[in-house]
């Protein structure tokens, strides 16, 4: 029988009394069977875990707040990990099956992106956070070209009412490539004929890829949080594929035209290839801008910076997390198929607050939080060791990881020697200066070199847990949805209202700056500069800025200079509509939600709110964010 306490907290969910937990999380709906089910299975999960699986001693610091199993509605109970960057190139060349369908190498651009979808929403449903495609343009690039011939071969029979198959065309005439000069020249109208019908399929291939993202729902009933790392291929079917997802992202969902939440885009920039007017991708850059200016995404992330930080180049997986180098037994240099185990963040303002201002304190009981974070992390590790590949086929036997293992192997020699990272997080950096200090990081050279030492002091940690243990552990700085909101209030309750730093009701993600500080783009990105170095397991920087869909040079200006100075960063800008009085810009947003600048619309199937949750976009107008995020939501500043 259930006790009154957990009874209360399903009563909680299925008749949507406990907003807290209906609003967890923005990007599911609180109100469908399907979540509420993933709730209830979840809280069950929870308790579980807490009781049985994780050590009492980090079971209680959880509990009052000090650190954060994140995920615990998924992990430990089952062996699940949380984001991950798909091997998909190598799924689609070698084949893999779903339950008992053979899937062969796609013929075509189209069935890439419909094949595509599918193994987006089975490993999203297997794993519990983001996954990424890691270079989507290169990856589906080839699929174009085979369109390409097969639109070839098609107008050649229409405009010369003659057929001939594709080895004995190119035995005669060259390959059948759009960048065969000689063919194009002496088959000139079947030439423009193919190319046409390629970019047509493209364009048409990005759009059912976007709304098939759109409408899929996992098996814990919300969107894949998918992420599209759009590589800046130089090719022509790269650059196909490139202007086909930004223009349709630009286009909006829908007879309304919304801006579509997933996937996330994430864009790379580089000199030589789109960073300057003589690069020759740098049409595509000004398109990538003309999207951001009106839908936020694509982020950027900047090649050079990422290669420095993180030893190689890729995409974060899910929103922020990224991966360090690793080298399989051949000596190849591996990325697609890793993941990330999971994360234990810290809740470093409470340190602060109890430490009452004595800085060697502090450094001692943050020993004592580490060591309880490392004791949560090596559970995470530890859940998989008893398991075999036979509890995800997808990721373990059918290549999503890179593996094909087979039935009954077990798994948990795979994560080893820093294939998979596991991660320390952190939260409240500025709310902790406050608290230990007495002044606030904005403005304060020797405070902002403290602030860095914390960070520096968690790195040596989880270096020094890597040396030790070989498993990949790294410094993650938490995106904090809803953590921001449970560690303040855990805190405000027993500590009462301490100014700056428990009397907002949220605390300041991750080495971000106060949402509060009016300071310009620039100061902004130049002050968050210096943190990914250190936190090298995940970051992201923002901006927010006023619409600038007609000064898209103001925003090009903001990304050339983040591109020097962070190595991921996204920019915050209106893109909110009214479907009564067809207003396009902001709403005024308050702790009550948001409404219509212009008729005081607030009627969530009639309006279209878009805010930046953490580092994916979210609709709170639908889908409410918990009072804390909403707070902070409402006191961001412009920069610009």
């Amino acid at each position: 029988m259930l006790d009154k306490r957990l009874k209360g907290k399903i009563d909680g969910i299925i008749f949507g009394t406990d907003i807290e937990v209906v609003n967890e999380n923005s990007n599911k709906d609180g109100g469908v069977i399907p979540v509420q089910r993933d709730f209830v299975a979840g809280m069950i999960s929870k308790e579980y875990a807490l009781t049985y699986l994780i050590p009492e001693e980090v079971t209680n610091a959880h509990t009052e707040g000090l650190i954060h199993f994140h995920d615990l509605d998924y992990s430990p109970l089952f062996p699940m990990f949380n984001c991950m960057l798909i091997d998909l190139e190598g799924m689609f060349k070698k084949g893999f099956k779903i339950g008992n369908t053979e899937i062969e190498e796609p013929k075509s651009f189209s069935v890439a992106c419909q094949v595509t979808s599918q193994i987006i929403a089975q490993v999203s449903s297997h794993i519990y956070g983001g996954t990424t495609i890691n270079g989507i343009d290169r990856i589906l690039a080839p699929y174009v070209k085979i369109s390409f011939k097969k639109h070839f071969l098609k107008a050649f029979k229409w405009v010369r009412g003659e057929q001939i198959n594709a080895q004995d065309f190119e035995q005669e005439f060259g390959s059948i490539e759009h960048d065969n000069e000689v063919v194009k020249e002496k088959f000139n109208n079947v030439w423009i004929a193919a190319k046409e019908l390629t970019e047509k399929e493209v364009y048409d291939g990005a759009q059912s890829l976007e709304y098939e993202v759109n409408t899929l729902y996992t098996s814990n009933g919300q969107t894949p949080f998918i992420t599209f790392g759009i590589d800046s291929e130089l090719s022509w079917e790269g650059r196909e594929i490139q202007k086909a997802i930004f223009l349709n992202r630009y286009k909006g969902i829908g007879k309304e035209g919304k801006t579509a939440i997933f996937p996330k885009l994430v864009y790379a920039l580089e000199e030589g290839n789109n960073l300057k007017p003589e690069d020759p991708n740098y049409d595509i850059k000004l398109l990538a801008i003309k999207c951001s200016a009106k839908r936020l995404y694509p982020d950027i992330v900047s090649k050079p910076l990422i290669r420095e930080i993180t030893g190689d180049f890729k995409f974060p997986m899910g929103c922020r997390s990224f991966l360090g180098t690793y080298t399989n037994e051949d000596g190849k240099r591996v990325t697609d198929g890793r993941m990330n185990l999971g994360v234990v963040s810290l809740n470093l303002p409470k340190i602060a607050i109890r430490s009452e201002g004595n800085e060697e304190m502090f450094f001692s009981l943050l020993d004592e939080a580490l060591d309880l974070a490392y004791k949560g992390l090596q559970t995470r590790i530890g859940r998989f060791k008893t398991v075999t590949s036979d509890v995800a086929p997808i990721l373990y036997q059918q290549g999503a990881t890179g593996f094909r293992l087979p039935a009954h192997t077990p798994i948990h020699d795979i994560f080893k020697n820093g294939f998979a990272s596991v991660s320390l997080g952190y939260i409240g950096i500025h709310e902790t200066i406050i608290s230990l200090y007495g002044k606030k990081l904005w403005g304060n050279e020797d405070l902002h070199h403290k602030a860095l030492d914390i960070v520096r002091y968690l790195r040596a940690a989880v270096d020094k847990w890597r040396n030790e243990t070989g498993y990949g552990f790294s410094l993650y700085s938490t995106p904090s949805e809803s953590l921001c909101h449970r560690f303040c209030k855990i805190d405000q309750d027993e500590f009462g209202i301490i100014p700056g730093v428990t009397d907002k009701g949220y605390y300041t993600n991750s080495f971000h700056l106060s949402v509060e500080e009016a300071v310009t783009p620039f100061e902004k990105i130049k002050f968050e500069s210096e943190y990914p170095q250190l936190a090298s397991g995940g970051f992201i920087s923002f901006v927010e800025v006023n619409s600038l869909i007609n000064n898209p040079e103001a925003l090009e200006m903001i990304w050339d200079y983040a591109y020097s100075h962070v190595p991921y960063f996204g920019v915050n800008t209106p893109s909110d509509k009214c479907f009564e009085c067809r207003f396009e810009g902001e709403f005024e947003a308050s702790i009550d939600g948001y409404k219509c600048p212009n008729c005081g619309n607030n009627n969530p199937s009639t309006v279209s709110v878009i805010r930046r949750c953490c580092g994916y976009l979210s609709e709170p107008s639908d889908r409410a964010f918990n009072k804390g995020k909403q707070i902070e939501v409402t006191k961001r500043v412009k920069h610009l």
